[in-house]
């Protein structure tokens, strides 16, 4: 059976990653290789918005090795990517293309959205225990260079995800400013960070229990990993053992603490406002258990090439977490459930009628999902702005797992659901960013979505089954329902004209009285 060799590269906040894997549907992922460069852009663009000319020749060195590296091991295929860092850069793409140039490597610049989710799945290679931490309350704290990431499970499924600008270097950053004694850190960090943490636990908390905390970083897991902090087990820590282990610290000299921790001097400050910042997470969660898995982005780009290739097959539907996050920021404007479920499944049958016609896929199939859950979210601003204000709440609001472009889909097709089209070549700054393919497909949805909408302008639910297909030049829609559907029928032609302009073909409403 073929084997596959795979490389992950991660250019970080903080450090360049490499790891390489062999993949095979017969012995799943397994690690052969992880190489490490330690290289602190973050501090540099996050102050800056560039990247000096020092650090653009290192790092063209490294990923000129890390090519090598590839080549020695035989990749079949390779994923880079870029974070924090490179999104924070004034100049992204020049950046981008001397990196290809110079060392042949193509590097995608992921969302925080997208890198959060990739974080997320990094636990699950190689990890059924994730899955069980999962069924019970519990958040994945995800602590990066420049931002953090709570996200909250409760049976398996995702309650909420919100990002807050309270990343480990941004900190540091603010406290080289300062210039305090370690000693008064603990304080400091608390002011730094508990504005925002109250705010979220307010809106997100309220009564809810949250039992474990799975944490996601570079330097509080490492220490998880060699020490016992009320936990036998390496990894696990008790959260009031670690509050208080974090508390002690600051009486300690730097000295005792990198000998005692077994860290690098040059590391240990980052650590150390790392587990501050985490020990004031804990608390605000009133967690009682906090897990350092050990993983890693490069594990995570891993497993969802691994997935797409079915080398692995995951117990856990990410692509529902996706659907569960969209479904939260619809109850928290208010969004009618009843009325989104109808839209889903008139959208989405249509949607599935159409496939030799549209030419979409599953990405495209769960964006328009994504605006059925969605339509309605701008009515909570304005019930006259509706298109514009649903816009806004969705370029505004992060949706774990999908890119920036493909929340400037959704925002655009619900926007186009109540206003006015807008072609390409006039479409101004909302179709910023958004290329030929990235238009059509919001037209294409946009039909979809208006002739869904159409079926159901009375929101009053009445048809009990809907069945469609395709016939010559006919979209053919069928309707059981023993209602009056005049009103339907009457409105329906305005946006039928649309959908045919679009896709070249005439929807029908065809009444079945049962």
């Amino acid at each position: 059976m073929a084997t596959d060799v795979f490389a992950a590269v991660d250019m970080g906040s903080y450090a360049l990653d490499m790891k390489i894997f062999e993949m095979s549907q017969k012995k799943g992922v397994k690690e052969i290789d992880h190489v490490s460069h330690k290289i602190d852009l973050g501090t540099e663009t996050y102050a800056t918005g560039q990247i000096s000319a020092t650090h653009m020749d290192e790092l063209i060195r490294i990923l000129t090795d890390y090519n090598k590296i590839m080549e020695g091991y035989g990749v079949t295929r390779y994923q880079a990517y870029g974070t924090s860092a490179m999104r924070e850069t004034k100049d992204t793409d020049t950046v981008l293309e001397l990196l290809r140039q110079r060392t042949g490597l193509e590097i995608d610049i992921l969302s925080n959205s997208e890198q959060r989710f990739l974080d997320y799945k990094s636990v699950a290679l190689n990890n059924e225990r994730f899955f069980k931490f999962l069924e019970k309350p519990t958040a994945i704290v995800d602590v990066g260079g420049g931002s953090i990431q709570i996200s909250l499970f409760e049976n398996d499924t995702l309650v909420t995800t919100q990002q807050l600008r309270l990343g480990v270097l941004r900190l540091y950053s603010t406290m080289q400013q300062i210039q305090p004694g370690h000693s008064k850190f603990p304080m400091l960090v608390q002011e730094l960070v508990e504005s925002q943490l109250n705010v979220f636990a307010k809106m997100h908390l309220k009564d809810r229990k949250i039992e474990n905390v799975i944490l996601i970083d570079d330097y509080v897991s490492p220490v998880l990993q060699r020490i016992n902090l009320g936990m036998e087990e390496k990894g696990y820590a008790s959260a009031k053992e670690f509050v208080y282990y974090m508390g002690t610290l600051a009486n300690k000299s730097l000295t005792d603490i990198s000998k005692k921790l077994g860290l690098p001097q040059d590391n240990l400050m980052l650590m150390y406002v790392s587990g501050l910042l985490v020990s004031n997470i804990v608390a605000m969660l009133k967690a009682e258990t906090i897990w350092a898995p050990g993983g890693t982005l490069c594990d995570g780009i891993a497993f969802e090439y691994a997935e797409r290739k079915k080398y692995i097959k995951s117990s856990h539907d990410f692509e529902q977490d996706i659907v569960a996050c969209a479904q939260n920021i619809s109850r928290r404007y208010m969004g009618s459930k009843q009325r989104s479920e109808t839209l889903q499944s008139i959208a989405l049958s249509i949607f599935d009628s159409m496939k030799k016609v549209h030419g979409l896929g599953k990405r495209e199939r769960l964006l328009l999902q994504i605006c059925t859950i969605l339509h309605d979210c701008g009515k909570y601003i304005s019930m006259v702005n509706l298109g514009d204000c649903s816009y806004n709440i969705i370029m505004s609001t992060e949706i774990i797992g999908i890119s920036h472009l493909e929340r400037s889909i959704v925002a655009n097709v619900v926007r186009f659901n109540h206003d006015d089209f807008e072609y390409y070549k006039g479409g101004g700054y909302r179709f910023h960013g958004i290329d030929h393919d990235a238009y059509l497909t919001i037209a294409k949805l946009t039909a979809i979505l208006r002739i869904a909408n159409g079926l159901d302008r009375t929101h009053k639910q009445k048809f009990k089954n809907v069945r469609v297909a395709v016939k010559d030049k006919e979209l053919e829609i069928t309707v059981d329902t023993m209602a009056d559907i005049s009103l339907e029928k009457g409105l329906f032609g305005a946006r039928g004209s649309f959908f045919e302009q679009v896709y070249g073909i005439k929807p029908v409403i065809r009444q079945k009285r049962f």
